[in-house]
């Protein structure tokens, strides 16, 4: 599989990571949008969001309750974004299902 999140989680490229354990890892967004910008991928290959099925709902519970810890662990303290592209026009680039965290910026609404 030429998957670029899988090969950042198997160590075949390099990242700038901040958390790892056996279901996820988390490293830094190449091209930050917040002065915290950071992204939590599930070490199993799961296209997108729609791909997930009954038995991954585990990994993103898992994510949804690291990300407090780690926002914390890069100095966020006033509040974050998380955010989840899916598919092409959700703005999804890389078919690996990952979660955007910002932080450290007031965040605009609508986002853009």
């Amino acid at each position: 599989m030429d998957c670029l999140f899988c090969k950042i989680a198997n160590k075949e490229i390099p990242s700038d990571l901040i958390y790892e354990d056996k279901y996820v890892v988390a490293f830094k967004d190449i091209n930050p949008q917040a002065p915290v910008h950071f992204l939590v991928v599930p070490k199993v290959h799961i296209r997108s969001l729609d791909y997930l099925n009954e038995d991954q709902n585990y990994l993103i519970s898992h994510i949804f309750k690291l990300i407090p810890s780690l926002t914390k662990e890069q100095g966020v303290e006033n509040g974050y974004r998380v955010v989840n592209n899916c598919g092409p026009e959700g703005g999804q680039t890389v078919d690996h299902i990952h979660f955007h965290v910002l932080g450290k910026r007031e965040m605009l609404w609508p986002p853009g």
